[in-house]
Order: structure tokens, then sequence, then C-alpha cells
């Protein structure tokens, strides 16, 4: 089909594909249309592991020549840097063929198990991409909040037998800090700290920001 789409040849479904549109070139069911529609979205997730695969291959193979290359395609940075992170996360073996790239987008900063079982939820059950969002999202409100109910009973057991209420040399508590997704933290950094990190984020495949937000979250989770 991809072939022939090239070529702008009309195919047996009847419909002629082009770099700049599509074309029937004869009247389509319902059921015809529907089947079209199907592939075309088929195609448009695929053409994004693709991208991703591409990337990742890329970068492992030419280093400093890839971001040259990449500075031809019409995404932005934070867009193919995302790509890599989604594609070196989930190998070929693990990656779920009913469910879209987006869907693995939506996982990609949990740990494997968790990824793995979201991943298997949402393709037995159908979901869709923002219904997994939407899932993802209410579990981590739910354990943040059963985190913090224990951490308030701690602190009245403690102060029920005389106790000090919290070590003053002890770490801050992830449930005492807003837990708005829109919150930001401003760090300073040495140069040379920066570059470190900026490193060991490209090892992973990951933005620095995304990556650096990632190991303060299982930090202050104690993984």
């Amino acid at each position: 089909m991809a072939a022939a789409s090239a070529a702008g040849k009309p195919l047996n479904i009847g419909v002629q594909f082009h770099k700049s549109g599509l074309l029937f070139t004869s009247k389509q069911s319902l059921n015809a249309w529907e089947q079209v529609g199907t592939k075309l979205f088929s195609f448009a997730d695929s053409s994004t592991w693709w991208i991703a695969d591409w990337l990742v291959y890329g970068e492992s193979q030419f280093h400093d020549r890839y971001y040259e290359a990449i500075k031809q395609t019409s995404l932005s940075y934070q867009t193919l840097r995302n790509y890599t992170w989604v594609a070196r996360n989930f190998p070929m073996p693990r990656r779920r063929h009913n469910l879209s790239f987006s869907h693995h987008l939506e996982v990609v900063s949990l740990d494997q198990p968790e990824q793995d079982y979201w991943l298997r939820k949402a393709e037995e059950l159908g979901w869709s991409r923002n219904k997994l969002r939407g899932e993802v999202r209410s579990s981590l409100r739910t354990r943040q909040g059963e985190a913090a109910l224990a951490e308030t009973e701690r602190r009245a057991e403690v102060s029920s037998t005389g106790s000090p209420a919290a070590d003053p040399g002890s770490a801050p508590n992830p449930a005492d800090a807003d837990p708005s997704p829109e919150a930001h933290l401003l760090l300073e950094l040495p140069a040379e700290v920066l570059a470190t990190i900026q490193t060991a984020a490209e090892k992973q495949g990951a933005p620095v920001e995304t990556w650096a937000a990632e190991i303060l979250r299982r930090a202050a989770a104690g993984s």
C-alpha cells in the first residue's frame, strides 16, 4: 500500500493516496469507508513508532551527527526526545500492538511492573488513551492520599505517647508538599553537575526535566 501510495496509483479499495492528500476514486460503502479510517489511524500510530526507533538507532550509531539530522525534521526537539524515551523503555517484545504509542507514553514514567499492569488492563478493557490517563492519575492520587493518611495517623500515635512529633533531622515528608501538578521547582546547579545529569538523562533516552522529575519522585517515595 505504501509503494502504491507513493506512486499515486489507485488501490483496490477505491482510494488514492498522495503525499498531500487522499482521493476517493469510487463510491464507498459505510463499511469500506470505516476500514479505510482504521487503516489510516493504524499507519499514523505505526509511523510514530517507526520515527522513535529511527531516532534511537541514529542516536546510538551516529552520536553527535545524529543531532544535525534531527534538525531537519518538522517536530520539536522535546517531542523527538519523548519519542526516544518511549522507544527505549518499551523494546519491541513489550509493546502492546493493540494499543497506541500514546498509551505507552502515558505510563512510561512508571516502574516496569506498573507499566505492564496498566497496559494490560487498557488492552483487556479497550481503554482509550484518555481513559488510561484518567485511571493512572486517579490511582496515583489515591496512593498519595493513603500515604498522607498513614503519616497523619503515625503523628497522632507519636503525639499520644508523648514522643516528639518528628525527628528534626529527618527528611521532609512528601505528603506535606503541594500536590499541585502546576508547582515548579527551580534548582541552581554547577555546570559540571548539570552536564553529568544531562549525560545520565540521555543514556535513558529521556528529556532532562522529565528524567530529573522521575528521579526526585522515586527518591521521595523511598524507592
